[in-house]
């Protein structure tokens, strides 16, 4: 399976989760799991993702990502799993 953990983290407002889950809807991510919480004044979100279905490669998504980012005024970050794992072998 081909997953990745995406973070969005700013000021808070409302639309944040559903501008980008329509976002990662269009180009056909699953969202798998999702935990968000505001901290002071901030949103932050973690979004487990299955990448699989996904209609355009990693970069061209990861830009997508932060123009709707930049947008709505929130910075997003895409980890891929395999990042993931590495980071935990050293």
């Amino acid at each position: 399976m081909s997953q990745a953990i995406i973070t969005v983290v700013g000021r808070d407002r409302s639309g944040i989760i559903s501008a980008v889950s329509q976002s990662l809807a269009v180009h056909g991510v699953n969202i798998l799991n999702i935990s968000q919480t505001i901290m002071d004044e901030y949103f932050t979100m973690m979004m487990s993702v299955d990448l699989r279905g996904c209609d355009v490669d990693r970069p061209t998504l990861v830009g997508l990502l932060n123009e709707d980012g930049k947008r709505i005024g929130v910075q997003v970050n895409l980890i891929h799993e395999d990042v993931l794992r590495a980071m935990h072998r050293i």
